[in-house]
């Protein structure tokens, strides 16, 4: 099955369990084979140091112990500006959202989300990035 999101890598990070086993699902049915996971920050940097040319997206939880997502994303960006970061939360107050896009998210994703929201917020993101 050819779709335009076959060839994306993606890192999902979340501390709950069920979620990152609902988000790799939605990844799969949408065509993604290739999704890795991390329980947090910490884990997301560690698994990044290793395959930081590897990964072209992350999907990421904003409330996790350990390492937030937002501080995920902050020392992901002071690294590597590039690779496109989808929020996931269920923060929508304006300073949130503000906090987020100056700490470079490339977009959001609001909790409970559907795969056909996933989708959609998918092909926005891949409209601005080459996947190889």
């Amino acid at each position: 099955m050819d779709t335009p999101f076959e060839k994306l890598k993606v890192l999902v990070v979340e501390d709950q369990k069920d979620a990152r086993v609902m988000i790799r699902s939605m990844l799969g049915e949408l065509g993604i084979t290739q999704a890795f996971e991390a329980k947090d920050g910490r884990e997301a940097l560690r698994f990044m140091d290793s395959a930081f040319d590897f990964v072209n997206l992350v999907i990421c939880d904003w409330n996790m112990p350990n390492m937030s997502g937002m501080d995920f994303l902050r020392q992901l960006r002071s690294v590597n500006m590039d690779v496109p970061f989808l929020m996931v939360t269920g923060r929508t107050d304006v300073d949130s959202v503000m906090e987020a896009k100056i700490a470079g998210v490339t977009g959001y994703i609001r909790k409970p989300f559907s795969a056909a929201q996933l989708e959609v917020k998918l092909r926005i993101i891949l409209q601005s990035i080459k996947v190889a």
